[in-house]
């Protein structure tokens, strides 16, 4: 039977889990589909072709995700939007990684251009539209990649430290910590997200203003005029 492309992608995938991307490789790959690894370049010119088809099969469900719609639900939009982004992410064993590695396909970029028709439509300029989508997913990403290294590190030779000296040599943040949690957890995650919006919505409101200057100015112009 020909090897089809769909059937290596899934077995990478499959390795990602079991390895981790830094032991995926071409040779462990072939020996998993039973065929040797040049086998693989009838398909993939090289490896790096095969994590941008990789990112893109674990990316593909994000790309039919729900359109914003109603624009003044933009912030509970853009929240679910990064929430998704983040579960897509941990999808995979080191999917931050492998996303971060490779490159954006035309059909996220779509998802990109629908995104912002929608944040302007909810009367972001189109500057903001773009800021707030990268700076979200630029978090997302972030966020993820630690989360995962997090799973896989493993403590030094000395352990935790002592926390009543870790207290009083850094006590705003142990006092930091004690309100977020978990640095990589889900109340920590929420908190820096509820941050980047709030930027946004004070973008959108200044926005707002200047638009309503402006309108003021030009029907006093007219009144002038007249």
């Amino acid at each position: 039977m020909a090897l089809e492309k769909s059937t290596i992608i899934a077995t990478a995938l499959r390795l990602l889990d079991e390895t981790g991307l830094d032991g995926l490789t071409l040779r462990r790959l072939a020996g998993e589909l039973g065929v040797q690894a040049p086998a693989l370049y009838w398909h993939f010119k090289n490896k790096q072709e095969l994590l941008d088809a990789m990112a893109a099969a674990m990316m593909s469900a994000h790309t039919s995700r729900p359109t914003l719609t109603e624009p003044g639900k933009w912030r509970e939009w853009v929240a679910g939007y990064a929430r998704a982004d983040r579960a897509m992410l941990n999808s995979y064993r080191d999917g931050a990684k492998l996303v971060a590695g490779t490159r954006p396909s035309s059909e996220l970029f779509a998802v990109v251009e629908r995104a912002m028709a929608g944040l302007e439509a909810a009367g972001f300029s189109a500057g903001d539209a773009a800021r707030g989508l990268f700076t979200v997913s630029g978090y997302v990403a972030g966020f993820v990649l630690e989360e995962q290294a997090d799973r896989t590190r493993t403590d030094g030779e000395d352990g935790m430290p002592d926390m009543e000296e870790f207290q009083a040599a850094y006590p705003r943040l142990m006092a930091g910590l004690a309100e977020v949690g978990d640095p990589q957890g889900d109340l920590s995650f929420e908190g820096g997200l509820q941050l980047i919006l709030d930027g946004m919505g004070l973008r959108l409101k200044a926005q707002d203003t200047l638009a309503a200057g402006a309108d003021q100015v030009s029907q006093a112009e007219g009144e002038t005029a007249r």
